[in-house]
């Protein structure tokens, strides 16, 4: 009996080699798995945020508001770091916005939106007031 005891004795400690390396290869791809999915969420949120930033900056453009209240409105609810352009194409104004993600190498990624909006001033026709009404 003390023979297999003996053999058995050894195994578990064969058996707490294979667990320590094992976890010496599982902890770091976890970590790296954490950290992947953490930069993934970050680059979706500014992926909103640029959105939010171009559709804020089109309807203070839309509204006929000066061209430095719409970059300061795309601004601030861009993510930081990010670059803003409007433009005006006939009647519609187009925001720009475009921001690069945290990230080295391979993960950094440039995150683009684009709003459009028609201008106020085009709506209705020209030379047409609210206030008028046509009579017999």
């Amino acid at each position: 009996m003390r023979s297999s005891e003996g053999v058995t004795g050894r195994m578990r400690g064969r058996d707490r080699g294979a667990v320590t390396a094992e976890a010496a290869v599982v902890i770091p791809v976890l970590v790296a798995f954490a950290m992947a999915l953490l930069w993934a969420l970050v680059a979706a949120a500014d992926q909103i945020r640029c959105v939010d930033a171009a559709r804020a900056g089109a309807r203070a453009a839309a509204r006929s508001e000066p061209e430095a209240a719409v970059l300061a409105v795309a601004r601030d609810a861009a993510p930081r770091r990010a670059r803003v352009e409007v433009g005006r194409a006939g009647d519609l104004w187009r925001v720009r916005v475009e921001a690069p993600t945290p990230g080295p190498g391979v993960l950094s990624l440039t995150l683009r939106a684009e709003a459009v909006a028609l201008a106020e001033d085009t709506v209705g026709g020209v030379g047409h007031d609210v206030g008028d009404v046509d009579g017999p």
